[in-house]
């Protein structure tokens, strides 16, 4: 992975886009807001990422941003967490698959990526937290967790296959800094691409 510093200036603009589909805001909050998940494929069919992966390896290597590596399988461990901000030699000893790499606050850095939130404008600003990239190479993963907030998750590219279940036993392994669910099962799955 090579690590971009350069400014990140493109400007996509994906508030044109519905993202909630063929579905209306109101049949969304009422219907699917902190009530139930749901899919919508292709809601941004000409999706590009407001980042490329190099870029988002840079902006890890920053001191002001919020940044984490997840490994799984690493040596005796199931899973093992790093935090950031990394040297650029990190990205070149990753192994070929089983990280990934997590970027909070994208927008704040990245004055690109604040276009992808503006297609969410219909959610309050105080329910907006805000805007992380992941990167992931084939077999990447942040492994079964539960999430104590609303999350949107777009596929930028790629493709991913994502696992969820509404029913689920909170226990988590006790081995890793990693809240990950000790006996997920998948009610629902989804094999995504970009869009």
């Amino acid at each position: 992975m090579q690590l971009s510093k350069q400014k990140i200036s493109r400007e996509p603009g994906y508030e044109e886009y519905n993202p909630l589909g063929k579905i209306s805001v109101d049949g969304f909050l009422k219907q699917y807001w902190q009530k139930k998940p749901l899919l919508i494929r292709n809601a941004f069919p000409e999706i590009e990422s407001p980042v490329s992966a190099d870029e988002l390896a840079g902006l890890a290597c920053e001191e002001q941003v919020n940044a984490r590596l997840v490994l799984e399988k690493v040596k005796d461990k199931n899973w093992q967490l790093e935090f950031g901000p990394f040297e650029e030699s990190r990205f070149g000893e990753l192994p070929e698959s089983n990280w990934s790499l997590l970027v909070s606050d994208v927008e704040k850095h990245a004055p690109s990526a604040r276009a992808l939130l503006k297609a969410f404008r219909f959610i309050p600003d105080w329910r907006v937290d805000d805007l992380m990239i992941s990167y992931a190479p084939a077999g990447g993963s942040v492994g079964a967790h539960t999430d104590a907030y609303d999350v949107f998750l777009i596929q930028l590219s790629g493709q991913r296959l994502w696992k969820i279940s509404e029913n689920y036993a909170p226990e988590t392994l006790a081995d890793t800094d990693l809240c990950i669910l000790k006996d997920f099962v998948a009610e629902q799955e989804w094999l995504l691409n970009a869009g």
